[in-house]
This record gives C-alpha cells, sequence and structure tokens, in this order.
C-alpha cells in the first residue's frame, strides 16, 4: 500500500478544518489514503458539526470557535498534537463501520507510543463525565471521560477523534493531549509513519503540490470555516 504524507504546520483554526474537508473532497482524486500533520498558530477550539453554537461558547473561553466538518465534541487547540487521515471511497477503511475505523485509528497511535516505550490503552468501555461545575464543562466535551476505543494513558483519556464518511471518502480528525513525559512531537510522528511502515507494508510519498487544491482550501477557510453563519448554524 501506498499513503500520502502532508505534514503542514502551524496555521489559523479555519484554515486547517478549511485544509482537511478540502483533503476529503479530493479523496477519489488522490486515490490514495492521506496521513496529516498539523498545529496551531493561536489557541483556538473545534466543536462537532452537528453541535450547537450558544451551549459551546458558554462552556470554553478559547476563540476562535471553529465547527468542525466531523461530528464530536469540543476540542481545546493549545498544546495538543493534531492529525488527520482520509480514504478514499473504495478504500478498505470506508468501508469499515464507524466503530472499527474509530478502534484502528487508535490501535495505530498505541503501537506508535509503545515504539517510544509508552504504555497505553484501548478504552474497553465508556465513562461518563463526572461534572461538578454544569457552568464549566459540558458533557459533550471531547476530554471528560471517554468513549470506546478512546486512547488511554493510566486511565486518562489522550486521544479522541471524530469522523465523517461520505461518497468522498472518510476522514477521521484526531487530537492528542500529550502524556506528561519527555517526549517529542517530531518522534511521535516519525513512529506513526514507522509503524504503518512496519506493521501495514505502507510505503510513503509526500503529498503532492497542486495549484487548484490550494485555491479551493483558501476558498473554504474564507468563504466557510470563518463565516459566522457556518459557525453559528446550529
Amino acid at each position: 500500500m501506498n499513503f500520502l504524507f502532508l505534514n503542514s504546520g502551524k496555521s489559523e483554526a479555519a484554515f486547517n478544518m478549511a485544509l482537511d474537508e478540502a483533503l476529503l473532497e479530493s479523496a477519489a482524486q488522490l486515490g490514495r489514503p492521506v496521513l496529516r500533520f498539523y498545529g496551531w498558530t493561536q489557541p483556538a477550539a473545534t466543536f462537532g458539526y452537528f453541535q450547537k453554537f450558544s451551549e459551546v461558547e458558554n462552556v470554553t473561553h478559547l476563540r476562535p470557535l471553529i465547527r468542525r466538518p466531523t461530528g464530536g465534541g469540543i476540542v481545546p487547540h493549545d498544546a495538543d498534537w493534531t492529525y488527520s487521515f482520509v480514504a478514499p471511497p473504495d478504500h478498505e477503511w470506508h468501508s469499515l463501520a464507524a466503530v472499527e475505523s474509530y478502534r484502528r485509528i487508535h490501535a495505530w497511535i498505541q503501537s506508535a507510543f509503545a515504539e517510544l516505550k509508552i504504555e497505553t490503552e484501548l478504552a474497553p468501555c465508556c465513562r461518563k463525565s463526572e461534572i461538578v461545575n454544569p457552568k464549566s464543562e459540558i458533557p459533550s466535551a471531547c476530554f471528560i471521560g471517554h468513549e470506546k476505543f478512546d486512547l488511554l494513558w493510566h486511565g486518562k483519556k489522550i486521544a479522541g477523534a471524530a469522523q465523517r464518511r461520505n461518497k468522498f471518502g472518510l476522514l477521521i480528525q484526531g487530537s492528542i493531549q500529550p502524556p506528561p513525559v519527555s517526549l517529542k512531537r517530531a518522534d511521535w510522528e516519525k513512529a506513526m509513519l514507522n509503524v504503518a511502515q512496519k506493521d501495514f507494508e505502507v510505503g510513503w510519498t509526500d503529498f503532492p503540490s497542486d495549484e487548484n487544491f490550494r485555491v479551493r482550501t483558501e476558498f473554504l477557510a474564507a468563504q466557510k470555516f470563518s463565516q459566522e453563519s457556518f459557525n453559528r448554524k446550529r
């Protein structure tokens, strides 16, 4: 198998969401899965496509607030490690049930941590959050409690993801709150590529630069993800 790899560096929140959606739109044309690593030029929060903006703005101080193209809850982006994974519609990942693609992406991350001598586990079942101050958090916040197959370190959730599957392909957007150990993000990213190469026989090719793709991403960032009409649509 041959996958594409893109390390897009740090960008503004709206651009990050736009780039992921552009990848999903281009999945069939690309014809191969894409793994993307990225960061944030400023603290921000993203929230699930189906969430109500009025609820979200009352429970986090992070701004900007950007609606994701995927589901899930509120995710703070400050010191987290973010990635996305896109598979075309004719790839086996696209045909998986949502729970299985969720398990598989976190098993991949678990193996990468294991390569770095950090032991983690996949949550065997869900655990609902225990909210002390209902004004400070809501149950849909992503890193409160955990769901089945979230990645845990010492019983605490450190990795979660949200998905969108449509005719264009499969998009998984994930966030890792790195464990408080001596670990560089670059080493984890390298481990992710190595694990796929060794365990899944994946060959890596750099994502091709394309002017049309860049223009589409910038359009989505300016005309969709940075617009209040989109972010406040619910």
